[in-house]
């Protein structure tokens, strides 16, 4: 927890808080940075309180300025549509939406603003908050120095009055987020105090970041989504598996139900032999099983031990479909080569020399031929092989590797 409003601690202890957590449909889908408030909504209903999660379909048609340098792209009806079903679509497996008591609900800000004219709007709450006080606010200074227009200025008027709607039609007392939405949250609060007389809570967690100073949540290939079709259970899972050992205690106590003791233990055991990965092992199986379920959590394992286990073999791989293959090995490099090349015979230097680029040139892979460096479908090889078309997986791959995890795609076309 990052900022916390008094009073919000001593509320959760007293009673049943229905609390939430908006989301900005600029996507069909939500990548792993949205895990963290995902997180914060279900640790709300597992600890007997009533989640929220609200989708910004009239947010999202003006774009948040917190954390950003440049004026955002609008998006038209149709996108945000579209976009909107998928984010509701992703939320719906992370919560229970049965429960009597505590059963999340997901609301659109678009229902309660579609029919707010202009001049209401500026009337009824615009007249309640100053320029001073919106101007003050982090998300906006960072922003008027490059220039700012009116449209994301407005935002956190908008953000604070769906506190405030929900404030009054849901007895919703605490909105949660990133730390980087306190000055839109406060807003609210102020909203709620000077128009309802009443008294609204909030907390923030810390933005996540790597230890690098690399962007969280993104790869080679890009952001990493909690869709299959976007992000496949393997990739989804190799995220975690490469967290790197600054990373990983952070990411295992925030995306994780995983207890301090349990979270304890399986980092000292880590500290004993560091090679064997089991702390990032452990926080792959967690995350990639409450997102993806026991069924891709053993795909992803599979898959895994496939591509990277000391016992696959050629017929494990083969085992693979071509979509497993190309989802396995995204990112990493590749090159087209004629299939008649390899029906023909196609010799190991000019596979991986300077005709693919899989090396920077044919010397460089002669030196790691005679290292016995290199392997193709998993067998060591030497100076001599010619790959024909019994190497092809599916008729069409073959996997080059220089040790063990330096591989690269051959496709045959």
């Amino acid at each position: 927890m990052q900022d916390i409003m008094p009073g919000t601690e001593e509320l959760l202890e007293k009673e049943i808080v229905t609390g939430y957590c908006g989301f900005d449909p600029t996507a069909d889908s939500l990548h792993v940075g949205s895990l963290i408030p995902i997180m914060m909504l279900k640790h709300m209903q597992r600890a007997g309180h009533k989640p929220i999660a609200l989708v910004g379909g009239a947010t999202g048609m003006v774009g948040d300025p917190s954390g950003k340098s440049d004026e955002r792209n609008l998006l038209d009806e149709e996108t945000l549509a579209k976009n909107i079903k998928g984010v509701e679509g992703v939320l719906r497996r992370f919560l229970d939406f049965d429960d009597e008591k505590t059963g999340a609900e997901l609301v659109n800000n678009y229902d309660w603003m579609k029919n707010f004219s202009f001049i209401e709007f500026i009337r009824d709450v615009g007249k309640h908050v100053t320029i001073n006080y919106m101007s003050a606010k982090d998300s906006v200074k960072k922003r008027i120095q490059t220039g700012i227009s009116f449209t994301e200025f407005s935002y956190q008027l908008l953000q604070g009055y769906d506190f405030l709607h929900l404030y009054r039609d849901k007895g919703c007392k605490i909105q949660m987020g990133g730390s980087d939405q306190w000055g839109n949250i406060t807003t609210g609060t102020e909203l709620i105090r000077r128009i309802a007389g009443g008294e609204g809570f909030a907390f923030t967690c810390p933005l996540m970041t790597k230890a690098d100073g690399t962007k969280f949540g993104k790869t080679e290939s890009g952001a990493v989504w909690l869709d299959t079709d976007r992000t496949s259970e393997y990739g989804f899972y190799q995220f975690w598996i490469n967290a790197t050992d600054e990373d990983a205690p952070k990411y295992i106590r925030t995306f994780t139900f995983l207890s301090k003791e349990e979270i304890e233990a399986i980092e000292a055991e880590h500290a004993e032999d560091p090679g064997r990965r089991i702390l990032q092992n452990r926080l792959a199986e967690e995350v990639t099983k409450m997102v993806h379920g026991e069924e891709g959590l053993g795909k992803a394992k599979t898959t895994t031990a496939i591509l990277f286990g000391k016992q696959s073999t050629i017929d494990d791989l083969r085992k693979l479909t071509d979509q497993e293959i190309f989802d396995a090995l995204d990112g990493m490099p590749q090159a087209v080569v004629s299939a008649n090349e390899i029906q023909e015979g196609l010799g190991i230097i000019d596979a991986m020399g300077a005709k693919t680029g899989f090396m920077n040139s044919n010397g460089e892979a002669r030196r790691a031929l005679k290292q016995n460096a290199i392997s193709v479908n998993k067998t060591k090889v030497k100076e001599d092989y010619i790959l024909t078309k019994e190497d092809l997986i599916n008729d069409k791959f073959v996997i080059l590797a220089k040790g063990k995890k330096n591989k690269f795609l051959l496709i045959a076309e």
